[in-house]
């Protein structure tokens, strides 16, 4: 299916089982760059799993075994030949619960530079400086930069690992529940800096927040039992679903 604009991944017939149990079947859906893409459904339809697969996480699981392919421009990144590192380096992921490392503000961010072989402080105090701009978190920081990550609060946790994930430039941010665990104030703060990200990224949203999806993305998938239902613009998505069951999901009256 197409767009119509730019397009950042292909998944092309995509399969993902766990053993005998099958999670994903044959998923095909074009994400457009600079675009917020939510991928909504019910708990265990395979939404999580899917965005997993987006930078290989599920290589991590037993017995996980894919079919089909996930191009990323242009190329398919369960090839032989993909450097799995520097896949997810460029596909970056920020997970339902805050999870900074157990370091100062400064070094979480500085960290991912630091192994990606950028030795120079001033460079990397500036890269710092930004990402924590990016994030809305500079002026909420820059005087204790060097205390605890945890003496932040949730929701600043989050954007932490947010900006944590944009040091190392990467090309799409993969978002699964990010706002889940963080009070309405928090929440609004993140869903707004999602919108100020597409500026520059792609960005992929695993949400069970109806409302959530309505707000802040540009295109939404429905999965259903590991398949993709429908996918296209969220406004159509919301008030005109092509498909009964996303019409019956989306209004509440579901089963």
């Amino acid at each position: 299916m197409n767009t119509g604009i730019t397009d950042k991944i292909f998944i092309k017939e995509f399969c993902l089982s766990y053993g005998e149990k099958q999670i994903l079947e044959s998923i095909s859906i074009n994400i457009p760059q600079t675009m917020i893409t939510a991928i909504i459904g019910p708990s265990g339809c395979g939404k999580s799993s899917l965005l997993r697969c987006m930078n290989r996480l599920n290589d991590l699981v037993p017995k996980a075994k894919v079919e089909g392919q996930i191009l990323f421009n242009g190329k398919n990144i369960y090839a032989p030949d993909v450097d799995v590192v520097e896949l997810r380096r460029k596909i970056g992921m920020v997970f339902q619960k805050p999870n900074p490392f157990p370091k100062t503000i400064y070094d979480n961010i500085a960290y991912g530079l630091r192994i990606n072989g950028i030795k120079e402080k001033k460079r990397i105090s500036e890269i710092v400086e930004v990402s924590l701009k990016d994030c809305g978190l500079w002026n909420e920081t820059k005087d204790r930069l060097h205390t605890s990550a945890f003496e932040l609060s949730g929701g600043q946790q989050q954007r932490l690992c947010i900006a944590r994930a944009l040091a190392v430039t990467p090309d799409i941010i993969l978002m699964d529940e990010p706002c889940s665990a963080l009070d309405p104030a928090s929440t609004f703060k993140v869903e707004e800096l999602m919108v100020k990200l597409k500026e520059k990224y792609t960005v992929i949203i695993v949400t069970h927040n109806m409302q959530q999806a309505a707000r802040v993305s540009d295109y939404t998938g429905f999965l259903y039992m590991g398949k993709l239902v429908e996918f296209g613009n969220t406004d159509i998505i919301f008030t005109r679903p092509r498909e009964k069951l996303t019409e019956n999901y989306i209004s509440g009256h579901f089963g």
